[in-house]
């Protein structure tokens, strides 16, 4: 009876998995040249990339639009195509090192105006990811921030992808999981911990000094800095920017001279 029992219900899980896929599939919508035209302007980094990663990361933007929730919080009443348009290419330049990445444990994207008050730890907060319910949270004032300058090496969005990608990478039931290479990780890990100490010791960094908070926060400030700051990060210490790169798979300043 049991073995009939779990016959049916694998058989359930593959219909039920169809559907799933089916329906991404059918929400699914190509850019607009509008779309385009917005990355191009914005996003330096898609700009630079030649037609051929061009297409690919439109291709991988078009899906995580698709299976997203994106759910207005607040005294936001709506998420409009841009807002979903320039999150979504946030999220795929962070992971585009790993085509069949797309966070998928993050199933729902919410959205506040501004700061919100969190009645958790009764703080404001600009973002925050929580895996435990697979969200990502962005406070679209502060998110824009981060398009305004795209050289301080500030930038929500990249800050809270990286926290998303990071847990991602350790939630073990997931498909998506185990992406980055251990021994890749441990030597990142390595330049990571002088840089923090740095910090700690009063040393100048090109670091803000919240990112000696913890190994968690420093990856999503290092982040930040690997993609807008990519030829001062490099200058100022290679060997932690050589194993950014081979960590997330890509180098942006590879990228941008293959156009």
């Amino acid at each position: 009876m049991f073995f009939f029992h779990h016959i049916f219900f694998s058989i359930g899980e593959v219909f039920y998995s169809s559907y799933k896929n089916l329906k991404v599939r059918l929400a699914k919508k190509k850019l607009s040249e509008q779309d385009k035209n917005i990355l191009k302007n914005l996003l330096p980094y898609y700009a630079k990339l030649n037609a051929s990663h061009k297409q690919e990361f439109i291709e991988k933007v078009e899906w995580f639009i698709a299976e997203k929730n994106f759910v207005p919080r607040g005294e936001m009443t709506m998420v409009t195509q841009e807002m979903k348009l320039l999150i979504s290419a946030t999220a795929v330049m962070v992971t585009f090192g790993f085509p069949g990445v797309t966070l998928k444990h993050f199933k729902k994207i919410l959205i506040y105006p501004d700061s919100y008050y969190s009645t958790i730890n009764q703080q404001f907060h600009q973002g925050e990811v929580n895996p435990k319910l697979g969200i990502i949270v962005l406070s679209w004032e502060n998110f824009v921030r981060g398009f305004i300058d795209l050289q301080d090496g500030i930038n929500l969005g990249i800050h809270e992808i990286a926290h998303a990608m990071k847990l991602e990478n350790q939630i073990h039931y997931n498909s998506e999981s185990n992406f980055f290479n251990p021994t890749l990780w441990g030597r990142y890990a390595e330049n990571a911990a002088m840089e923090i100490d740095k910090i700690l010791n009063g040393e100048e960094t090109i670091f803000r000094s919240s990112a000696a908070n913890n190994q968690h926060e420093f990856f999503a400030v290092a982040l930040e800095v690997f993609f807008e700051r990519s030829v001062e990060l490099k200058s100022y210490n290679q060997r932690l920017y050589q194993s950014l790169v081979y960590l997330l798979n890509q180098d942006p300043l590879v990228l941008a001279r293959e156009v």
